[in-house]
């Protein structure tokens, strides 16, 4: 398997929102706090990363109630397993600068 790109903070965060199925609005407010504000998700940015994050099949649009103009998405296994992954780099370069500073 080729090894994976880091993801940008932004996706990072998409992601986590949507280990419980959520709307667009709610990734942005959850992205936001998560962040401490340092995320900000303008509309147009998120539905693009939504729809990439959908080809990618890291994350699916669940069927949309009748009358409803309210879509909610979720993380897929795959999409659970690119953010393991990523927690994984993450805590990785933790260690290394931890370790780096401790004159290891």
């Amino acid at each position: 398997m080729a090894e994976m790109m880091a993801l940008t903070e932004a996706t990072y965060y998409i992601l986590l929102s949507l280990v419980r199925p959520q709307h667009g609005y709610g990734i942005m407010q959850q992205t936001e706090a998560l962040s401490h504000g340092r995320v900000h998700l303008a509309a147009g940015t998120l539905y693009g990363a939504l729809n990439t994050l959908c080809d990618k099949g890291w994350i699916i649009q669940l069927p949309v109630e009748d009358g409803s103009r309210r879509k909610e998405y979720r993380l897929t296994e795959q999409g659970r397993s690119v953010l393991l992954a990523e927690m994984k780099r993450l805590r990785e370069l933790v260690d290394n600068g931890e370790r780096i500073l401790r004159g290891e």
